[in-house]
């Protein structure tokens, strides 16, 4: 909202000479935001004055272009010139080239002189043109900075001007004015006006505001039923609340709409940021910005029958103001008269009943309507504007008839338009809002003793009429203030005008003796400890669709997934929240691939969603009340399991190609690496077993177990089939983990072994069995035969053919030996290796390899 302060002068006391700076750091102070300031001197400089055109002799040259040679009087006859300077003449008389033809000699106009500079640093100066020196310029309201025209010369009299020769053109065309712009909150929808500004103002420097509206309302007269007849007719209530809840009509006949827009006027309304178009539509805007309430003016002779504010009905169109044909949805709301719709309420008229250049009636609306209904036809439509924006955030439902009879009275000044007689005001009755609070809850709110008498004192400048009864305050809002709604608002509003910078800052004490959990401990371990192995870190969006969701989310092939569907999703593709943090990873993935990167290592963590039996509860108290044990508890048991998950996911090669260094291709154990590592970090054994998942190569794939046999998750190479459906990279492998399962046994307290002083024992063991048998199986009966004085174990080769018989392996295993107390012998280990050997010979079949 951008406030000339010219205009703010005539409704607050602003110090003279106060600038845009000095406005808006008051404003500050009472919770506005600056933007900007503008201020048209800063682009004009030097002598810009009224002249008058005395000669005008046309002169055709030789390119095809006639021009006007001009003396123009910059001086009043009679009186000496002040101004010197090259290209001054002492007499006041300037002889200027000039391309334009729409002026006359005898015409006033704007003459900028030499050592002037416009927009756009044109700086004028003395200049031979066309065999003539040009001493000066006639100015246009584009060089001006003041309009878009550019076909001719800017005439005063076609602005009803008619100043004194030499006069200062700047002062005349108000661009010796500036303005601030602040950002008005969605909640403070009466700040975007004048009027709310001056009040806001009025309240930062501790001075009575007196309300420009409510003389307008004295004056305007009483609705009669001779006015235009108006009915409202909401079948279709939004949110059970009616789309119109007033409307005011004034009808002004003998208008000229061509008549001039006056120069104060257009300057403000172009300093406030809105272009000047004609009287009529530069009346409504004025009207608009000054009292907060959007208007809209109608042909009242192009009008049939009475009007009705109705929503639309299927299949009706309106072709709107910018000559577009508009299809109406049954949720908007309507202005008609008998042959249709007429108008997007609170949105944009429609073309049929246009104010032209004809009119010579006009019927001013003056509406009060919903917000949620405004604000979805403007969003259907693609339609926004300044009416709309207010109307948005609420407006003052009692200032309808005050801003209709300020345009009346400006058609009838400007315009030489005459009020008639009818008036129609459609408007059962207001409710005003009502809050009860204590008399001490502000103070106990914001966290400073404030006096009694400042809160009421308070509460009673923005409007508000309190009554006070014992210890409890009630406040009936005033009707501008649709944000005020509970005693937290009322608290919020004493805060804001007592001073924000009043209120002490309290530095929250952290408790003593806390530290990181275990399991932020060990996730903050694993994290670093993948950053440190040269893996990316990353964070996706949550939202999943649900066939995201079947194929990472379960292992089974058409097995359902419980998910949580959003309620307002981006769109459809990720309509649910996540179980798996693999899609949002592949989105990465696919993203930073097609951008060139083709060797990738990416990890993420982040929570992941199960839904329990059902979500959340009805019962959720007012703003500023404690739930109950009830209520809460219902609330937690609503809330969906929240598990956090680790996930990678790895493309391309390990490094990149240097001297020396040849780059190996990712593949599915690099995806068991990073399992391995996350549980060696968090100091939890990880059992890896051969397993299937339907987004996983199915001979490539190992299901991850921690104590107790709990799967924690897999590891492997993605489906060939997965990989082309998502346009994925050949042999992309990945790993996902759920981590809050893997730290509850990172939990456990470890035990450190004692280290043996004593010589190791190596023994080998190459055993012949069933290709389709895990090594980890083979491991762990490798380990529970051997029994305590085995140290470790390990797969060191994987053998499959000649001389293995077809649908065989064979496993070669070094075995470590090692006793606490002595020195084993090679007999001791070859005896404890035998018995390793026997036990896996009956549970799986394994014969030793010759």
């Amino acid at each position: 909202m951008r406030i000339p302060l010219s205009w703010l002068r005539e409704y607050a006391p602003l110090p003279e000479g106060a600038s845009a700076e000095y406005l808006m750091e008051t404003l500050v102070r009472v919770g506005l935001e600056e933007e900007d300031v503008h201020r048209p001197s800063d682009d004009i400089s030097g002598p810009v004055v009224v002249g008058q055109v005395l000669t005008m002799e046309p002169e055709e040259h030789s390119n095809g272009k006639t021009v006007n040679w001009c003396t123009v009087r910059v001086v009043p006859e009679g009186q000496e010139q002040t101004l010197t300077g090259e290209g001054i003449d002492p007499s006041g008389i300037q002889g200027i080239v000039c391309g334009a033809h729409n002026f006359a000699p005898g015409d006033k106009v704007v003459v900028t002189l030499p050592g002037a500079v416009l927009p756009g640093n044109f700086a004028i100066a003395a200049r031979k043109t066309y065999g003539h020196v040009s001493a000066g310029m006639i100015a246009s309201v584009r060089e001006l900075g003041i309009g878009d025209d550019h076909d001719g010369i800017l005439v005063l009299s076609t602005l009803g001007l008619d100043p004194e020769i030499g006069s200062d053109a700047l002062a005349l065309l108000g661009l010796d004015d500036e303005a601030a712009e602040i950002n008005v909150t969605p909640d403070r929808g009466y700040a975007f006006s004048i009027r709310g500004v001056a009040r806001e103002y009025c309240h930062a420097v501790n001075e009575e505001f007196v309300d420009p509206a409510a003389d307008l309302a004295e004056r305007a007269p009483a609705a009669n039923g001779s006015g235009q007849p108006v009915r409202i007719r909401d079948d279709a209530p939004i949110h059970d609340r009616q789309g119109a809840t007033r409307f005011v009509a004034r009808t002004v006949s003998g208008v000229d709409p061509e008549a001039p827009t006056p120069t104060w006027m257009s300057s403000r309304l172009r300093l406030a940021g809105i272009r000047s178009i004609s009287l009529p539509v530069d009346i409504s805007n004025y009207v608009m910005l000054e009292y907060g309430q959007p208007l809209h003016f109608y042909d009242a002779d192009r009008l049939t029958g009475a009007i009705e504010v109705r929503r639309a009905h299927a299949g009706e169109t309106l072709t709107t103001l910018d000559g577009k044909e508009r299809s109406l949805d049954p949720e908007d709301l309507l202005i008609t008269d008998e042959t249709g719709p007429i108008g997007l309420a609170g949105v944009m008229g429609g073309a049929s009943t246009e104010v032209t250049a004809s009119t010579r009636r006009i019927l001013v609306e003056a509406a009060r309507f919903e917000e949620v209904s405004i604000a979805r036809t403007r969003r259907r439509h693609r339609l926004p504007s300044e009416a709309s924006k207010r109307f948005e955030r609420g407006v003052d439902p009692l200032v309808a008839a005050a801003a209709a009879e300020r345009a009346v009275e400006l058609l009838e000044e400007l315009a030489g338009g005459t009020a008639e007689e009818g008036v129609t005001d459609v408007f059962d009755h207001y409710y005003a809002h009502e809050i009860h609070c204590a008399v001490d809850y502000p103070s106990k709110r914001i966290g400073m003793e404030i006096a009694e008498s400042d809160v009421i004192k308070i509460l009673q400048d923005i409007g508000a009429t309190v009554v006070r009864t014992g210890d409890v305050l009630q406040v009936t809002v005033p009707s501008w203030r649709p944000d005020l709604l509970e005693p937290e608002d009322l608290a919020e509003e004493v805060a804001r005008l007592s001073g924000y910078e009043k209120i002490p800052s309290t530095l929250p004490v952290p408790p003593s003796g806390r530290g990181l959990t275990v399991e932020q401990s060990v996730r903050r371990r694993c994290l670093n400890a993948l950053a440190a192995a040269g893996l990316t870190e990353v964070a996706s969006y949550p939202f999943v669709s649900e066939a995201d969701n079947r194929l990472f989310g379960t292992p089974e092939e058409g097995e359902s997934v419980p998910a949580i569907a959003l309620a307002n999703p981006i769109s459809e593709s990720f309509g649910s929240l996540q179980t798996s943090l693999l899609p949002g990873l592949v989105q990465v993935l696919k993203r930073n691939h097609s951008r060139g990167f083709r060797d990738l290592a990416l990890y993420e963590s982040a929570l992941v969603f199960h839904p329990r039996e059902h979500l959340g509860t009805q019962n959720i108290p007012a703003v500023g009340q404690k739930p109950d044990p009830g209520v809460l508890a219902d609330l937690h048991a609503g809330l969906p399991r929240q598990p956090r998950h680790i996930a990678a996911i790895l493309t391309g090669h390990d490094a990149q190609v240097s001297p020396g260094v040849t780059p190996r291709a990712y593949d599915w154990q690099d995806a068991l690496d990073v399992a391995r590592m996350v549980a060696d970090t968090a100091g939890v054994r990880l059992d890896l077993r051969q397993g299937r998942h339907q987004a996983f190569h199915p001979g490539r794939t190992a299901e991850l177990f921690v104590a107790e046999g709990r799967r924690v998750g897999w590891a492997g190479e993605l489906h060939p089939q997965v990989l082309k459906d998502l346009d994925l990279p050949e042999r992309t492998v990945a790993v996902e983990i759920d981590f809050t399962e893997l730290a509850r046994t990172a939990g456990a307290p470890v035990s450190a072994e004692a280290i043996s002083g004593y010589p190791a024992v190596t023994q080998d063991v190459a055993l012949v069995l069933d290709a389709d048998i895990p090594a980890a199986d083979v491991l762990k009966t490798l380990r529970e035969g051997s029994g305590e004085l085995l140290e470790d174990v390990r797969v060191f080769d994987d053998y499959r053919g000649s001389g293995i018989e077809e649908h065989k392996k064979s496993l070669a295993c070094a075995m470590r030996f090692r006793a606490p107390d002595r020195t084993l012998t090679n007999d001791e280990a070859s005896e404890i290796r035998e018995a390793a050997i026997e036990l896996a010979s009956q549970r799986h079949g394994a014969v030793l390899r010759g």
